[in-house]
């Protein structure tokens, strides 16, 4: 029989509708019954694409016994922390206060008032390698929590005073200056590993967010070698298993220092992330494998990851079939049975396929040689080469097509969207892609149209329901793509719906006490604290994007309130950016941001070729401290627009000789406009 969750939308809580758990999610009939039963709550956390999640589940949440004891004894809520950031934040930081150490599946034990007093993450279904079994604990916390009350409350007393600190920094007082920049970068380059790209040991996580600070620092003429650390890394990440060489898009990292074999889900924010570092890299250095992969990653999104009405799904799960990245690996008799004995075997070689596998016994595909080395030790041209991977490849993805697909989460989350669909939007508009810039179009009116309601953003959408309060992070990534598809357009109406929503996001989260943005906004159900996380993880944090988006609409609008909302947090955050870099690096390029003197840049098109050649003197560089405005002149209803216009960049310019124009500006002052795209490119340059 069904239990509460069969209702939801999320499908990770879907997931778990048939388990004997009685189990609820978040809300206040679960809370209710905890207090007028005076039973502890059993909060459970995990994702979709989780495999330890699925692990626990298959032991514990589907074992009749297991669930017994649990809805004896406890009110058992099941939590999406895609769905519930706020709440997967208010309670990991408890379990690490318990035990040094998070992750998911989550564990936590509260009392009705919701405030923790144990936790863990996976606990297997007997005693196991140090590790008690999760029968052991559910008997354990009952017995405490009925005869022990006065250590349970002595417990949740200490936890939730501690709680919250961390994103309660003091105001900072020190000037925001280059010198963070070089610290950051001296602390990263320490740690940097120029065996295998990337920073630390295994697990190695992709960190995007590093290297586009790396590229900037480079771009700035400070040290070659920060172009040398982002090149080994990207080319070692595109070579490797953690890299679909066959689909496109990442998988969420590698368990090894060798991006080889990783963990094999892939996840909506990492490949938008991604695509926009590799889109930089081609932007700098014109490699043909940066613009490749780029191109890959956002058509595995199109392809695979993209709802009918435009928005994107969340992720792809890493198990197929009960067997984690059975869908991704191959023999080389499979890859023979489709490409024939010559050409089957040259792929399989190029792709490091070998009888013995790299991968219990099959073989992620990976490039362990270089084409051109592998073509000379195999005594063909580079020509013959790339022809049968043109060949082979997309008759061995026809194959896997026909295979048991990974499950995937079909969600849409605002905040990964709102990444995306600036992806999509810069990609289309850096690499003469229009397909991708009307993807970012359908992607930004469906948020517009779908994930909306009275003026306030929500979180999620799924089969016709949009839910749950907007966060932070929702609100500045959304803002952040509507204003990459206002610079990619210049259609007014995304500007505009990024202002008034820039508007919203101050008045619901912005705190002047704290001299920065909570997590979640003041119209949010009140929790044991406030969240207001300040370290840039796996994606960037919702202030640090707030921080942005706020600094470059202030330069787009002229509103200086913006300016002081968004340059304020650097302050307090100036010694966690220059001491621990890693956890701070959207940060770092905020910073750079503001201490930078942005371009500002103008243009008035005619709809015509010199308009287009403009454009693409502006598109086709790397400028990350840039604002962009501008009008096409052609389009119906802007014959006036260059004149007495409300956005101080367009406000008494125009045309010049009746020809597209373009002005260069820094603090609203410009050099002389320019007709032509080689001059316009010497200004930017300069």
């Amino acid at each position: 029989m069904a239990n509460r969750l069969i209702n939801e939308t999320s499908p990770y809580l879907l997931q778990h509708a048939e388990n004997p758990v009685d189990w609820y999610p978040w809300g206040e009939e679960a809370l209710a019954r905890s207090k007028d039963e005076d039973k502890p709550i059993l909060l459970s956390i995990g994702y979709s694409a989780c495999h330890w999640c699925h692990v626990m589940e298959r032991e514990s949440f589907e074992d009749d016994a297991i669930a017994s004891l649990m809805n004896a004894n406890f009110v058992n809520i099941k939590v999406d922390r895609e769905e519930r950031p706020d709440l997967d934040a208010v309670y990991m930081e408890a379990v690490q206060m318990l035990t040094g150490s998070g992750g998911w599946p989550m564990t936590v034990f509260l009392t009705p008032e919701g405030k923790p007093f144990y936790g863990g993450t996976y606990y297997p279904p007997t005693d196991r390698m140090n590790m008690p079994g999760f029968p052991r604990v559910l008997l354990a916390v009952t017995e405490a929590y009925r005869t022990n009350r006065g250590e349970v409350e002595r417990v949740t007393g200490q936890l939730t005073e501690q709680m919250g600190r961390t994103g309660q920094l003091p105001p900072g007082s020190n000037l925001l200056s280059v010198d963070i920049l070089h610290e950051a970068y001296s602390k990263l380059a320490a740690n940097f590993d120029y065996q295998n790209g990337g920073f630390g040991a295994a697990p190695k996580f992709p960190q995007p967010m590093t290297p586009e600070f790396l590229l900037r620092y480079y771009h700035h003429g400070y040290n070659q070698r920060a172009l040398d650390m982002v090149e080994m890394t990207l080319e070692k990440m595109a070579y490797g298993g953690m890299y679909d060489q066959l689909g496109g898009g990442f998988h969420r990292y590698s368990t090894d220092a060798y991006w080889l074999v990783p963990h094999f889900e892939k996840m909506l924010y990492d490949n938008a992330l991604l695509a926009r570092l590799y889109l930089h890299a081609f932007q700098i250095t014109g490699r043909p494998l940066y613009r490749r992969i780029t191109e890959e990653i956002l058509d595995y999104v199109l392809r695979e990851m993209t709802d009918p009405q435009g928005g994107f799904y969340s992720a792809q799960d890493a198990d197929s079939e009960g067997v984690e990245g059975k869908f991704f690996v191959w023999t080389p008799d499979e890859i023979r049975a489709v490409l024939g004995e010559d050409d089957g075997n040259l792929l399989g070689g190029f792709y490091g396929v070998t009888d013995a596998g790299n991968f219990e016994g099959s073989n992620i595909l990976n490039i362990h040689q270089a084409p051109e080395a592998f073509a000379l030790e195999h005594g063909i041209s580079e020509e013959e080469l790339a022809a049968v991977i043109a060949r082979g490849k997309p008759l061995l993805l026809e194959e896997r097509e026909k295979r048991i697909h990974p499950f995937r989460d079909d969600k849409v989350i605002a905040s990964w969207n709102g990444l995306m669909l600036r992806a999509f939007a810069e990609a289309g508009a850096a690499l003469g892609r229009e397909d991708y810039v009307a993807a970012a179009a359908v992607n930004a009116g469906f948020i517009h149209g779908e994930m909306f309601v009275d003026g306030r953003l929500l979180r999620t959408y799924r089969d016709g329901r949009a839910k749950i309060n907007g966060y932070l992070e929702d609100y500045s990534c959304v803002i952040d793509g509507y204003i990459a598809l206002y610079e990619a357009t210049f259609r007014r109406e995304w500007l505009d719906r990024a202002v008034t929503l820039a508007d919203t996001m101050n008045e619901l989260f912005w705190d002047e006490d704290v001299g920065g943005f909570y997590d979640t906004g003041s119209e949010h159900e009140v929790l044991v604290t406030r969240p207001r996380d300040v370290f840039d993880n796996a994606q960037p944090c919702g202030g640090s994007v707030a921080s942005e988006v706020l600094l470059r609409l202030a330069i787009i609008t002229g509103n200086e309130d913006y300016n002081l909302k968004g340059s304020r947090p650097l302050r307090a955050l100036s010694r966690v950016m220059s001491q621990a870099p890693g956890g701070a690096a959207y940060w770092l390029g905020v910073l750079d941001f503001y201490i930078s003197l942005p371009k500002e840049i103008a243009i008035f098109g005619c709809g015509d070729e010199m308009t287009g050649k403009l454009l693409e003197a502006v598109y086709g560089r790397y400028l990350p401290n840039r604002a962009l405005v501008g009008v096409d002149l052609s389009a119906p209803g802007q014959e006036d627009a260059a004149v007495g216009g409300d956005l101080p960049l367009l406000e008494g310019r125009g045309l010049v000789d009746g020809k597209a124009t373009a002005y260069v500006c820094q603090n609203y002052v410009c050099q002389l406009p320019v007709n032509d795209a080689d001059t316009l490119a010497a200004q930017l340059e300069e």
